[in-house]
């Protein structure tokens, strides 16, 4: 892999081509593709670049790039670690991004160790340097913050900083754990998959910290508006001798080195032969760290969506109760059935909203069927959900056809529900296991959405119902939204399992569902 020496740009312009995709998480950064070419205006630090794609600019790691070979200006390169390319690295005037499995085998035994050791070396020194970030941030900025309460509150310090010392500090006996696996003399030796599948639990820190980020550029941007806090980060950074990137820019680190595992670990597999001993590891770690980076994206997606569930509440007429946003974050599945609750027993039509730990019941407007009053919630935390058999039902002495039952787990409470087809009932089933699944997943890596952010939807809504000059009214509520793969509907695993294949169902028109129901992540 190739790097500028510091300050060599020198205003001119030298080309990279990204050797991995960018997926930014931030304004000022760049995003590319693997392949895509980037102009490199300014490479004064050493990971993080300033460049041009068309007409956009941005920071991104130097780690993702390699730049060509053949510049039209005569730009000075060096290699890392002082380890040579091999003539393989080098086509058509520039380092092969990304070389195949077949072609790592076909590359005599001596290349493929070189490339590996060269991968090996890198892992290590980025994690070195990674290690120095956190150390700077801690230390440079957090601790300095925390003396000057005169500047900082509490609730400041957590948004800005988030969990960044628990990284610290989980990052440091992983580092150490990894030096012990480096083979210094034969680095193409050395086994690090096994280090990563024994801290997997620990990467799950970073989810938190990476769905606290967007609040902390937020106040950050809020704060900087004001020339003392500018002067007062500054002088932090000047004081710990850090490199000359701004606060925000450090912030980010963490949010990038998660990104960037997966793919380190899937360029180490390439040159791992299979009858290496960390072969299998390497490969296994892979999975876990993709998993990670996955769910962390998701967590990201769906704190990006609260603010269309807070305006949604606010078109939802006689609200009572709690916030939908109090105890949730995302809509699994929405629908009209019909709908047993005893002691009553008497049938009443509504629609229901599925979301994560809560379902909600409205009943449209008589006249303006787009109209959609709150008629009460049911705490899915507490319920069971039963499959209910075609026929007379015993509980409510009724005949019922594509049903299902919610049975309170502390007491004889019961609703029944009652779909209008067979296809509609399993949807139903598979949106309560999916519901389920993401609150255990949520509890396993701690997600919660913050007051912060609760505040910020909450805000975005009253803005808008402001400017609109009346409170917003929903235009129509949105046909089923499928939870399933396209064609197959599969019951829970403890139920009996069929599969249907049926025509895609006609869509409300209207913008307002439409957006809502991109919500929904397992429609089709």
């Amino acid at each position: 892999m190739y790097w500028l020496k510091q300050g060599d740009t020198g205003g001119s312009i030298v080309s990279a081509e990204a050797v991995w995709d960018h997926v930014t998480m931030a304004d000022r950064e760049l995003a590319f593709k693997a392949g895509d070419v980037i102009k490199v205006l300014d490479a004064s630090n050493k990971d993080w670049w300033w460049g041009q794609i068309d007409d956009e600019e941005g920071w991104f790691p130097a780690s993702f790039v390699r730049l060509w070979v053949n510049q039209e200006e005569n730009t000075a390169v060096e290699t890392v670690e002082g380890a040579s390319p091999s003539p393989s690295e080098v086509q058509n005037g520039h380092a092969d991004a990304s070389p195949s499995s077949s072609d790592c085998l076909c590359q005599p035994a001596q290349d493929r160790d070189q490339m590996r050791a060269n991968i090996i070396n890198e892992i290590m020194s980025t994690e070195r340097h990674y290690i120095k970030h956190l150390k700077d941030i801690c230390e440079g900025y957090f601790r300095q913050c925390k003396k000057r309460r005169d500047m900082f509150n509490d609730d400041q310090l957590r948004v800005i900083f988030g969990n960044i010392e628990d990284i610290y500090r989980f990052q440091m006996g992983f580092v150490r754990d990894l030096e012990k696996q480096y083979n210094t003399e034969e680095p193409h030796l050395s086994e690090i998959g096994p280090c990563f599948l024994e801290h997997q639990d620990g990467f799950w820190i970073y989810s938190e910290y990476c769905n606290n980020h967007v609040d902390a550029c937020m106040e950050l941007s809020r704060l900087m508006k004001d020339g003392r806090y500018q002067q007062f980060f500054e002088a932090c950074r000047l004081v710990q001798q850090m490199i000359d990137i701004a606060i925000d820019g450090f912030l980010l680190t963490p949010v990038q080195k998660i990104c960037k595992y997966p793919l380190q670990l899937a360029e180490l597999l390439k040159y791992t032969v299979q009858e290496h001993s960390d072969y299998r590891y390497v490969a296994a770690a892979l999975a876990v760290m993709r998993n990670v980076t996955q769910q962390i994206n998701e967590r990201k997606r769906r704190l990006e969506n609260i603010e269309k569930i807070a305006q949604w509440q606010a078109s939802v007429l006689d609200w009572e109760g709690d916030d939908i946003l109090d105890r949730s974050s995302e809509l699994v599945y929405t629908g009209e059935m019909s709908w047993i609750y005893q002691p009553y027993g008497r049938s009443q039509t509504r629609v229901f909203f599925l979301f994560d730990h809560q379902m909600v019941l409205c009943k449209k407007d008589l006249i303006r069927r787009d109209i959609l009053y709150y008629k009460g919630r049911i705490n899915m935390d507490r319920y069971n959900v039963v499959d209910a058999v075609d026929g007379r039902d015993d509980d409510f002495n009724v005949s019922v056809k594509n049903a299902f039952k919610l049975s309170n787990k502390d007491s004889d409470e019961i609703h029944i529900f009652l779909a209008k087809k067979l296809e509609e009932k399993l949807r139903w089933l598979r949106g309560f296991h999916e519901e389920r699944k993401m609150v255990q997943e949520d509890e396993k890596i701690g997600f919660e959405i913050s007051e912060y952010q609760k505040r910020q939807a909450a805000m975005t809504v009253r803005r808008m119902t402001k400017q609109k000059g009346h409170r917003s009214v929903p235009p129509g509520y949105p046909p089923p939204m499928d939870p399933m793969n396209p064609g197959q509907y599969l019951v829970g695993d403890s139920m009996e399992q069929s599969e249907f294949e049926f025509p895609e169902p006609e869509r409300c028109k209207s913008p307002f569902w439409q957006s809502f129901s991109r919500l929904t992540p397992f429609r089709k």
